[in-house]
C-alpha cells in the first residue's frame, strides 16, 4: 500500500511499518518461501503498490489467481481483522481493482503475445528446444548464415525452410562456417516440430511484443501486465526462457537513465527456480549480466520461489530487497537450505533468524529492504498487509470481457505472415528448380544439337565415302576398260599388223616364190644344161627351190 508515497509491505512485532523505498526498488528483490507461505499476496500486495506510485508492473499468472486483480476484493471477517490490525482504514485502505492486461503466448487465457525467431536468438532458443551443446552450435551456425544472407526467421516455419537449405548446401558452407552435421540439423528439425505439437509455435510470429505497450498508466496507475502461465508452467523451459527473453527485450530496447525516484517498470519472475534448472554456463552468464545491468535501465526485477537457493550466488548477490516467508526443514538438506536462508540477512539481535523462518505462519515473513544508503536493514520479522484487490481469479466472462476491451487487443490479435526466409527460399527454390530445368532443357537441346552435328558429320562421311568409293569405282571401271580398249586397240594394231605382215608375206612369198624360181630355174638350167635336157629341168627345179629358200631366209618369210 502507498504511503508517503513509500511503498508500505508489512509491520513488524511492534507495529511499526516496514517500507520498500522506491528509489531502492530497482536494486532488485527476492520473495521466498514454501508452498501456502503468502508469497502470492506478497507479489500482490507489492503490484498494487507500484501501479499506485504510477510504474508499470510485469506478473506471471502461474495458479490462474493474479488475474484477480482486476477486481476489488471482497470484504470477510478474516479481512476486517487484518484491516484493524494493520490500522488499514486510517490510512486510506478500500477494496479496488487495478488497470490490468492480460496476456498469452497461446492467445487463449490473453492477448496473443509474439516475438520472432531472430529476436529470441539461438542461445535461448537452443534452451526452449532442449538442444546439446553441438546441436547449439549448429543452430547458431544457421542463424549467422541466415543473418549473413539476408534471411529474416520469423516464425517456425522459416526456421525449418532456413535448416533444410543449409542442411541442402552444407559442403557449400562449410569452407566458411565449419561442418554441419545432417543428423544435428535433424534432431532441431524435430525438436521445433514437437514445441509446435504443443501449440507454441503461434508465439513466434508477427506483431511480436512491443515493449512500449508496457510502459504505460492508466488514470495516474501503472498498467499491470499479467502473462496467463497455468498451462505455460507445464513447459518451465519455455515458461522461464520467454520471460528470460521479456528481461532481454527490456535491456536492449530501454536506454540508460541511471538512479532514478522509482523504477520504470518492476518485473516479477515467478517460479524463478525454473529459469536456472539445467541451465549452461553461457545462459546463467547472460542472466547474470542482464540483471545485473538492466536495473541502469530502471528496472527492477523480483524473483519468486520457494527456496533462495534456488538462486544462483552470482544472482543472488544483486538482490538487495529480501521478503523471506517460511520455510519447512524435514531433511538434513532442508536444513542447510534454511540456515543459507538466515545467513543472507543481517544479524538482528531480537531474535534467532534460523528459527524464525522455520516458525513463520502464513502471512509472516523475515524482511529486510535497503536503506537511502543502499544497506539492507536488519532482519524483521514481519507481517505482510493484505492487498486490496481480489484474492482470488477471475470467471471466464470477466477476463474475456478485460481482454477485449483493451486496446492492444486488435493490435496484436490478427497473426501477420510477412516475407521472411520460408517465402524467399520458396521463390528461390522455384527460380533454383526453373534454372536447373532451363539448363536442362539447354544441355538437351546442346545434346540434340551435338547429336545431328554427329549425325550430319557420320552421313556426310558416309557420302563422301560412298563417293570415294564410287568415284575410285569409276576410276577402276575407267582404267579397266581403258585397259580394256588399251588391249582391244593392241589386239586390233597386232591384228593389224600381223594382217599386214601377212599380207607382205603373202605377197614377198608370191614375188619371192617368183623371181626365187625364175632366178632358181635360170641358175639351175644353166648348171644343169651339161647333163642334157634332164639336167637341165633337174637343174631347174632345184635351182627354184633353192631360190624360194634363199629368198625367204633373206626376207624373213614364212612358207
Amino acid at each position: 500500500m502507498l504511503k508517503n508515497n513509500l511503498i508500505w509491505v508489512a509491520n513488524n512485532d511492534a507495529g511499526e511499518h516496514l517500507y520498500l523505498l522506491p528509489k531502492m526498488a530497482n536494486r532488485h528483490g527476492l520473495v521466498a518461501g514454501a508452498t501456502g507461505t503468502g508469497k502470492t499476496v506478497t507479489l500482490k500486495v507489492l503490484a498494487e503498490t507500484f501501479s499506485d506510485l504510477g510504474v508499470p508492473v510485469f506478473m506471471a499468472d502461474v495458479k490462474g489467481d493474479v488475474a484477480g486483480m482486476m477486481l476489488p476484493g471482497e470484504d470477510n471477517e478474516g479481512m476486517q481483522k487484518r484491516i484493524a490490525k494493520f490500522g488499514l482504514a486510517e490510512a486510506g485502505f478500500h477494496y479496488t481493482g487495478y488497470p490490468v492486461t492480460l496476456w498469452d503466448l497461446f492467445g487463449k487465457q490473453g492477448i496473443q503475445l509474439r516475438t520472432t525467431i531472430s529476436e529470441m536468438g539461438p542461445l535461448l532458443l537452443a534452451r526452449i528446444l532442449g538442444l546439446n551443446e553441438t546441436q547449439s552450435n549448429i543452430l547458431s551456425i544457421v542463424f549467422k548464415i541466415c543473418d549473413d544472407n539476408n534471411l529474416l526467421l520469423i516464425d517456425t516455419k522459416d526456421l525449418k525452410a532456413a535448416l533444410a537449405y543449409v542442411d541442402e548446401h552444407a559442403t557449400e558452407f562449410a569452407a566458411d562456417y565449419g561442418r554441419i552435421s545432417s543428423a544435428s540439423v535433424g534432431v532441431i528439425v524435430r525438436a521445433i516440430v514437437a514445441l509446435e505439437s504443443e501449440g507454441a509455435d503461434v508465439f513466434f510470429g508477427e506483431p511480436g511484443l512491443n515493449i512500449a505497450d508496457w510502459l504505460t498508466q492508466d488514470c495516474g496507475r501503472g498498467m499491470i501486465n499479467i502473462l496467463d502461465s497455468s498451462s505455460l508452467i507445464n513447459n518451465g523451459k519455455l515458461y522461464s526462457t520467454f520471460l528470460l527473453w521479456l528481461l532481454s527485450e527490456l535491456f536492449e530496447m530501454l536506454p540508460e537513465v541511471g538512479d532514478l525516484d522509482k523504477p520504470k517498470l518492476v518485473f516479477f519472475f515467478d517460479e524463478a527456480h525454473l529459469l536456472f534448472k539445467e541451465t549452461s554456463k553461457a545462459l546463467l552468464d547472460k542472466i547474470e549480466q542482464v540483471v545485473k545491468l538492466v536495473r541502469s535501465k530502471g528496472v527492477g526485477v523480483y524473483f519468486c520461489t520457494q527456496n533462495p537457493r534456488d538462486i544462483p550466488d552470482g544472482v543472488l548477490a544483486q538482490l538487495g530487497n529480501k521478503i523471506q516467508h517460511g520455510l519447512r526443514a524435514y531433511t538434513p538438506t532442508d536444513q542447510k537450505a534454511v540456515k543459507a536462508a538466515a545467513q543472507s540477512f543481517r544479524v538482528n539481535p531480537a531474535f534467532d533468524t534460523y528459527e524464525t523462518i522455520l516458525n513463520l505462519g502464513t502471512g509472516e515473513a523475515v524482511v529486510s529492504f535497503l536503506d537511502e544508503k543502499g544497506i539492507p536493514t536488519v532482519a524483521e520479522k514481519a507481517y505482510i498487509l493484505p492487498p486490496q484487490c481480489l484474492m482470488a481469479g477471475v470467471s471466464d466472462a470477466d477476463r474475456d470481457r478485460a481482454i477485449k476491451s483493451s486496446l492492444l487487443y486488435s493490435k496484436y490479435y490478427t497473426a501477420v505472415d510477412n516475407d521472411s526466409a520460408y517465402e524467399f527460399l520458396q521463390r528461390k527454390g522455384i527460380a533454383d528448380a526453373e534454372a536447373a530445368e532451363e539448363a536442362a532443357r539447354k544441355a538437351a537441346e546442346e545434346k540434340e544439337a551435338a547429336r545431328q552435328q554427329a549425325l550430319a558429320e557420320k552421313e556426310a562421311a558416309r557420302q563422301a565415302a560412298a563417293e570415294e568409293k564410287a568415284a575410285a569405282k569409276a576410276a577402276a571401271q575407267k582404267e579397266k576398260e581403258e585397259l580394256k580398249a588399251k588391249e582391244k586397240a593392241e589386239k586390233e594394231a597386232q591384228k593389224a599388223k600381223d594382217k599386214k605382215k601377212k599380207a607382205v608375206n603373202s605377197a614377198a612369198k608370191s614375188v619371192g616364190n617368183s623371181v626365187a624360181g625364175t632366178v632358181g630355174r635360170e641358175v639351175g638350167k644353166a648348171v644343169g644344161s651339161g647333163f642334157g635336157k634332164f639336167g637341165k629341168t633337174l637343174g631347174g627345179n632345184l635351182g627354184a627351190s633353192l631360190g624360194r629358200g634363199l629368198i625367204g631366209t633373206l626376207f624373213g618369210l614364212k612358207k
